[in-house]
């Protein structure tokens, strides 16, 4: 006995997704930065070295003085050689008025007359040792300096953003379909009868 029977075959449709992932790019650029570096203030100040020589006692030994000096000297020279010709012409004066108690005034005044004592010369040009005095007084130097800060200056660079959307797109990668298939099934109409 052959049973009717319907086949039934379908097939579920297949949807595809296809996605584009967003981006977002960012770009930053360096900061600007300036610095400034000011020269430090320094001052200076110099007293000069003060050298001193005295040379008077040199020159002096060697017969070189201050005009001031050679005038005192010869001055006094003068007088002193005043006041001993005074002496020896009243001595040598008391001596003749004396003359009759005998001797030999007149020989003996002119051999003291006559004759000049010898001087010693030696080297007259030659200085003594501590003829020259030296003084120094050093230099002095004051410095005075001050460190000035640099100057920063900073300035920050923004940042730039690039997006792009992302996306998402579908489609049907299989259509859906159903197939009906009849097995021995019969259509019985009027006085007729049929196979479907």
């Amino acid at each position: 006995m052959k049973l009717p029977q319907i086949r039934i075959q379908s097939q579920n449709a297949l949807l595809g997704i296809q996605t584009k992932n967003a981006q977002l790019t960012i770009e930053s650029g360096p900061a600007k930065q300036t610095i400034q570096q000011p020269h430090a203030d320094i001052q200076i100040k110099t007293t000069p070295g003060k050298l001193t020589i005295d040379q008077s006692k040199a020159l002096a030994d060697v017969g070189i003085i201050p005009t001031e000096q050679s005038v005192k000297q010869h001055a006094n020279e003068a007088m002193k050689t005043a006041v001993e010709g005074s002496k020896k012409r009243r001595r040598q004066g008391d001596m003749l008025m004396k003359i009759e108690a005998g001797g030999e005034p007149l020989a003996e005044i002119a051999k003291q007359n006559g004759h000049k004592p010898i001087k010693d010369f030696n080297i007259g040009w030659i200085p003594s040792g501590d003829g020259v005095k030296f003084d120094y007084e050093p230099a002095k130097v004051e410095i005075n300096n001050r460190a000035n800060k640099p100057i920063i200056n900073a300035e920050p660079t923004e940042n730039e953003f690039y997006y792009q959307r992302g996306d998402v797109e579908t489609y049907i990668e299989q259509k859906n379909w159903i197939d009906i298939d009849f097995v021995d099934v019969k259509y019985v109409g009027n006085n007729f009868e049929m196979e479907i």
